[in-house]
């Protein structure tokens, strides 16, 4: 099977690429199971229900979050209920929403997307190693393809979870830095790996934010109100094609510009 992961959306410009190009780049490369980062989907940072229904209809099957999840207070009003929106796994128990989900083919095929966030430079969750333990465990049995988004800052904890992790799973998939590295690899026992998949949104911007804020911001050190940069969009993703047993057989890193109107 394939799976196509999108690395995360930002703001409109990022939706509108996804609107564009999505569907084609789904019918081209044969896609089964589209997943995407949304949580700087609504205005940079955070999701709300209108915009996980946009998202959601353009094509992709599950959103996954990082440490944007909470910022729009929305969700809230949805996120309980919805099993295609996943937020980090290592938040503590009794957090609304869930941190993975499996979902089901009508060929029996069952696919676990799990959701986790690191503890380097982000804020203090339980401990990804010991909760990516606990959730396989109640995973075993149920399906050996398993997606893993693994929203963290630091290199050396995203390469630490992969080398961790293969053989385990299908694929450690890093988000949150949004860019891409080029260091798409099958690890040694067949996991898939990236260090970060990258960003869907403005191209010619820092970070998906209006580069003279950012630039304003270093050269002064005052308070700068960032914004979403328009002009020319990227799309960052990865394709994974998994086995039956669920070990990757490839990982292609995809990038895709739409330039401005």
């Amino acid at each position: 099977m394939r799976i196509l992961f999108i690395g995360d959306i930002v703001g409109k410009p990022g939706r509108d690429i996804l609107r564009q190009q999505l569907r084609n780049i789904q019918d081209k490369f044969s896609i089964d199971f589209t997943i995407a980062n949304g949580e700087n989907a609504a205005g940079g940072a955070g999701i709300n229900k209108r915009i996980f229904d946009e998202i959601s209809n353009y094509g992709v099957d599950v959103i996954t979050m990082g440490n944007h999840v909470w910022d729009k207070k929305e969700i809230f009003d949805f996120i309980e209920n919805e099993p295609r929106i996943l937020r980090p796994a290592n938040y503590p128990k009794g957090t609304p929403g869930k941190g993975w989900n499996i979902f089901s083919f009508p060929n029996q095929l069952k696919i676990a997307v799990i959701n986790l966030s690191g503890r380097v430079f982000l804020p203090a969750l339980d401990c990804p190693f010991q909760n990516i333990d606990l959730i396989l465990s109640q995973i075993k049995g149920q399906t050996t393809h398993i997606i893993v988004d693994f929203h963290a800052e630091a290199t050396s904890e995203k390469q630490a979870m992969g080398w961790y992790l293969d053989g385990r799973v299908s694929a450690v998939l890093g988000t949150h830095t949004h860019v891409q590295t080029a260091d798409a690899r099958i690890l040694n026992r067949g996991t898939a790996y990236i260090t970060d998949v990258g960003m869907t949104g403005p191209r010619d911007s820092v970070l998906g934010v209006d580069k003279e804020l950012v630039i304003k911001k270093f050269t002064t050190s005052l308070p700068v109100r960032f914004e979403v940069a328009g002009g020319d969009i990227q799309l960052n993703a990865v394709i994974i094609e998994i086995n039956h047993k669920g070990q990757a057989g490839s990982i292609y890193p995809f990038q895709s510009v739409q330039e401005a109107l």
